[in-house]
């Protein structure tokens, strides 16, 4: 009788992800279709393996003052706490106040597509966000501080040589607060993080980049605690407007 391996079980979820964006890399000439295979396929990462209070999807992201971010790839909000999510005509738009993550997804990574996904997650990080007071049995908690909204950027390939070195240590730290990318994966090399403690990022090369940006990702969810209650009747002055 075989044995059980979760070395094997952990290198295979790699193998299949990065087997997966190869293919689509390979396979689909139109660049619209590529970019929406790659998006699937790091958005059924997620959907699958992430705890069922998150989910991921494509989306726009709106605040209680009517301002829309731009597309986003993927999406990682809350689906417990969170009071509506809009659906229609294949589009999904979510309350700012929902938002955990956003990550742009493309088949390599360079210093045009970090610029590119730092201007998405700015649009993201951008926008208005409430947070009401909580009511309890005993009285009232005072509103939850906004949680940081973490930004990145998942790719296949590197348009660098080497993959993940200066070239991209350099492109990221042009990033500021407001548009830097927190966490990437570059899935036939590494992945990347940002320490906040010391402000540098670290390069994480070879090993099974795919599962290992996902453990990092779960990680800093973790750390991230709970959605602020959001405002509903902020949203809803707009029946009016």
């Amino acid at each position: 009788m075989s044995e059980w391996s979760l070395s094997q079980l952990l290198s295979g979820l790699h193998d299949d992800i990065q087997r997966r964006l190869e293919t689509v890399r390979k396979s689909f000439g139109h660049p619209g279709t590529k970019g929406d295979a790659s998006e699937k396929v790091w958005l059924e990462l997620l959907q699958t393996y992430l705890p069922q209070r998150y989910q991921a999807a494509t989306a726009h992201v709106v605040d209680s003052r009517g301002v829309f971010s731009q597309q986003i790839d993927v999406v990682v909000f809350d689906r417990q706490y969170s009071p509506f999510i809009f659906h229609y005509e294949g589009q999904t738009i979510i309350p700012a106040e929902s938002v955990y993550a956003v990550f742009e997804a493309k088949q390599a990574i360079n210093a045009s597509q970090v610029n590119y996904a730092r201007e998405k997650v700015g649009s993201v990080r951008r926008l208005h966000r409430t947070s009401l007071p909580i009511p309890h049995a005993g009285g009232t908690y005072p509103a939850k501080p906004l949680i940081p909204i973490l930004g990145g950027i998942l790719t296949f390939e590197s348009d660098w040589t080497p993959a993940l070195g200066d070239s991209l240590i350099e492109a990221l730290d042009g990033g500021q607060d407001g548009d830097r990318l927190d966490l990437g994966c570059v899935a036939a090399h590494g992945y990347f993080s940002f320490r906040q403690q010391d402000s540098r990022y670290e390069v994480h090369a070879g090993g099974k980049p795919a599962t290992a940006f996902l453990f990092k990702l779960i990680s800093q969810l973790q750390f991230s605690g709970t959605v602020p209650m959001i405002d509903v009747q902020a949203y809803a002055e707009w029946l009016s407007k």
